[in-house]
């Protein structure tokens, strides 16, 4: 048999299982974006000036939370590879590092958005929306501890190959959040109205749930007996925690500086006014959707390609990352198509508000042209953090999205005037420069990896 007709199995089996373990991960995913949307439905119905605040406050929140969240994603990447060399006794140890590492985080965090929510004023934000942003950040803060924890014991999963509890725990928040979120902010069952804060502390009371619920189900669960995750208390150990720093912080900071494209974008426009700050949300929450399809495969291809790197095995690495690439064109073909023909449609599940919905409705389109670019840049950085490289990725992600999409977007829609939609052609900008250097930078970092590896062991 050629090698040419031995490799077609061996590259649809990681196909198959590539999908397989991305399937639970991408609704995950959805169902984390379909938290905006519940965000977003209730504000918007309760009024314009509350979806805007929301918007602020949501851009406020997520902007710093990406750090942590990504800085924790490394725990995928290193967990994946000990177990793919057979090394599981190391991985409980390392979790509890991780968890030492995910409270500091959350501590912090609620710290900066308790200094933040105190100083919207300062920011330039529409005068009309500052009392809700700062309602809905006041309340949402002290959930953040939780969800640092939460995103902590689901890296951990992950890294395992087991993605079903990210699905669940996920669809489950959904359900506690759509009725507690419309119940505190329309003020029902003699509760008062608390309009944006509502949504706020109803994301905070979510946030909890999930964690206790991941926590519970770690430490019952026989899947994960042998790792002895919480067998033993451990005190703070630098030389664990400090690696898992080196390689997670240049991520944290490449998912920050992506979604602080977004976000800063967010944070410009409303300051045009409420209308075109509610546009905006309704455009990048629907955007948001979508990129849960290719960030949740490319979730899986960390895990595949981490598991290749720790049984050395150099074309299976690859064979890992292009089987994400190619899932990944199907799921952004699917995603253009939807808003190119149904953009007008998805909007009115928002508001009703014409203004607001013919903008959002335009700028729909824009999120379709760089459906394909974003797809290929989070699928080409999560390929390489399987591969622990971090740093270059880094720069490339501040190239890409400060040095070029930013001040684009900024000098179109602000100094010439083009308003939310000159912003959007500086995303587009912003991400096919990503997605073509982040492509450029795995295949260079892949080829060397596979030079130094013998190749998969016998019988693989």
């Amino acid at each position: 048999m050629s090698s040419s007709t031995a490799a077609a199995p061996r590259f649809r089996r990681e196909l198959l299982g590539t999908a397989l373990l991305a399937l639970p991960l991408v609704l995950g995913h959805v169902s984390t974006g379909l938290i905006g949307f519940i965000d977003n439905v209730i504000a918007g119905h309760h009024g314009t000036r509350t979806l805007a605040a929301v918007t602020v406050g949501t851009a406020l929140l997520w902007l710093p939370m990406m750090v942590p969240i990504g800085t924790l994603i490394s725990l995928t990447a290193s967990v994946s590879q000990l177990d793919g060399a057979g090394r599981d006794k190391e991985i409980g140890p390392l979790f509890r590092q991780a968890l030492w590492l995910s409270v500091v985080m959350g501590a912090l965090l609620f710290g900066m958005l308790t200094l933040i929510s105190r100083s919207l004023a300062m920011l330039g934000i529409a005068p009309e929306i500052v009392p809700g942003a700062e309602a809905f950040l006041s309340a949402v803060r002290w959930g953040v501890p939780g969800l640092t924890l939460y995103f902590c014991m689901r890296y951990l999963s992950e890294g395992m190959h087991w993605t079903l509890p990210t699905m669940i725990c996920g669809f489950s928040g959904l359900l506690l959040l759509a009725p507690l979120g419309y119940v505190l902010t329309f003020g029902r069952f003699g509760l008062p109205e608390m309009g944006a804060g509502g949504l706020g502390l109803a994301s905070a009371i979510m946030m909890w749930a999930q964690a206790g619920a991941f926590a519970l189900y770690l430490m019952t669960t026989r899947r994960f007996a042998a790792l002895q995750l919480f067998s033993r208390f451990d005190p703070p150990r630098w030389s664990v925690i400090g690696p898992l720093l080196k390689t997670g912080l240049p991520i944290g900071i490449t998912i920050t500086m992506e979604g602080g494209l977004f976000i800063t974008t967010a944070l410009l426009i409303s300051s045009l006014g409420e209308v075109q700050a509610a546009a905006h949300q309704i455009a990048v929450n629907v955007a948001q959707l979508c990129f849960m399809l290719p960030m949740g495969v490319a979730e899986a291809t960390t895990v595949r390609v981490g598991h290749a790197l720790g049984r050395g095995d150099g074309p299976g690495l690859r064979r890992a990352a292009n089987a994400g690439y190619v899932i990944v064109l199907a799921t952004q073909a699917w995603s253009a198509c939807v808003l190119l023909f149904g953009h007008d449609l998805v909007v009115t599940a928002y508001t009703r508000d014409v203004a607001v919905t013919a903008l959002a409705s335009t700028l729909l389109l824009f999120a379709a042209a760089f459906q394909f670019p974003d797809g290929i840049q989070v699928l080409s950085a999560g390929a390489l953090r399987g591969l622990r490289d971090t740093r270059v990725p880094m720069l490339l992600a501040l190239f890409s999205y400060w040095v070029l999409g930013m001040p684009l977007g900024a000098w179109l829609g602000l100094g010439l005037g083009w308003g939310p939609q000159g912003m959007w052609i500086g995303l587009i900008a912003g991400l096919a420069a990503a997605a073509v250097l982040m492509g450029l930078r795995f295949r260079y970092s892949s080829r060397r990896l596979a030079r130094r590896l013998t190749g998969p062991p016998a019988g693989q």
